[in-house]
């Protein structure tokens, strides 16, 4: 079952002039994770916030559980959680407080939304700060805070917008973390994300979006496989450089690229293993020893750069129309 679906959107702003969406379409079975990855100013925020009911599309039509995001928005708010690039917190409140505060804005009642807040500061490792103001917190624990407000009422379907944009690396695994815990238990997630490694780690499928509408649809897998296969990388010695593209060529039968600064040499290969043991062979037998060699797969990075032009660039806040991202 297809819990969001989005089918040829379009939204402009500027009278026209900036076109966010060009017929954008995706969908998002059930109890999976899609990730939407795109440069900036690709539309990925302006299809979060069309879906989450922050802004109508110019045209076409979206969905989540089945029911039109544009008719019925207040219904489509009672099942969904939403987290953006920037947290949504007061300053001069404490964690507990603002998680209470949005547990009563969920029209929880006095009761539900105090349990509510201790149960989610627990769940997020917050319980420690739960007394002290927001503005005393890391941008990590700020991060999860946010996160933990958009699950005030245990969402069917989430929206996690770049939702660890400006976290160190150890405070983006902590978050991986918990969406992980999140989908295993049964929620389903839309992710917009630059960290391509995030991508990886986390989805199971991923759409790429460009000038406002998928570009490509898939598996980490399969999207890596558009780029070509595995590739054979070695360096060697200066003196040795000519002789082992030679080598190489004979042993491969195929024309490597080789870099003369970095004395490496990079060839295409098909047979993985067998082709490296082939050269490997090759090599040894004309008394040549690499410093490195190794095969090695197309990172999403190479996808990207290959179907955008140009690589995933770091996550800054879009000046256009309040973000049309």
């Amino acid at each position: 079952m297809k819990s969001v679906i989005a089918e040829e959107l379009t939204k402009s702003y500027r009278k026209g002039a900036v076109k966010a969406l060009d017929g954008l379409s995706l969908d998002v079975e059930e109890g999976t994770v899609l990730a939407v990855l795109g440069p900036n100013g690709a539309g990925k925020t302006t299809t979060v916030r069309i879906l989450a009911t922050l802004l109508t599309p110019d045209s076409g039509h979206a969905s989540v559980g089945g029911i039109d995001v544009v008719k019925h928005p207040d219904a489509v708010r009672q099942m969904i959680g939403l987290s953006g690039q920037y947290a949504a917190l007061d300053e001069t409140l404490t964690g507990w407080d603002n998680l209470n505060l949005f547990g009563r804005l969920y029209h929880l009642n006095a009761k539900a939304a105090r349990a509510r807040a201790n149960e989610l500061l627990e769940k997020f490792s917050l319980t420690d700060s739960a007394k002290r103001p927001i503005r005393t917190y890391s941008g990590g624990m700020r991060r999860r805070l946010d996160l933990a407000a958009s699950l005030i009422i245990k969402p069917k379907v989430l929206f996690l917008d770049e939702p660890t944009t400006g976290l160190d690396p150890r405070g983006r695994q902590e978050m991986w973390g918990v969406i992980d815990e999140l989908v295993t238990g049964g929620v389903t997630l839309l992710l917009t994300t630059q960290y391509l490694e995030e991508a990886d780690q986390l989805a199971d499928d991923i759409a790429v979006i460009d000038t406002g509408k998928v570009i490509a649809r898939g598996t980490s897998d399969a999207l890596k496989s558009q780029v070509g296969g595995e590739r054979l990388e070695l360096v060697v010695e200066q003196g040795d450089l000519a002789r082992a593209t030679e080598l190489i060529s004979a042993a491969l039968e195929i024309k490597p690229t080789v870099d003369q600064g970095m004395r490496s040499i990079s060839a295409p290969v098909r047979d993985g293993t067998a082709a490296l043991v082939r050269a490997l062979r090759a090599l040894d037998d004309s008394k040549i020893h690499p410093l490195d060699i190794a095969l090695k797969r197309p990172s999403l990075d190479d996808v990207f750069i290959a179907l955008t032009g140009h690589a995933a660039e770091i996550a800054t806040e879009e000046k256009i129309a309040g973000g049309a991202k």
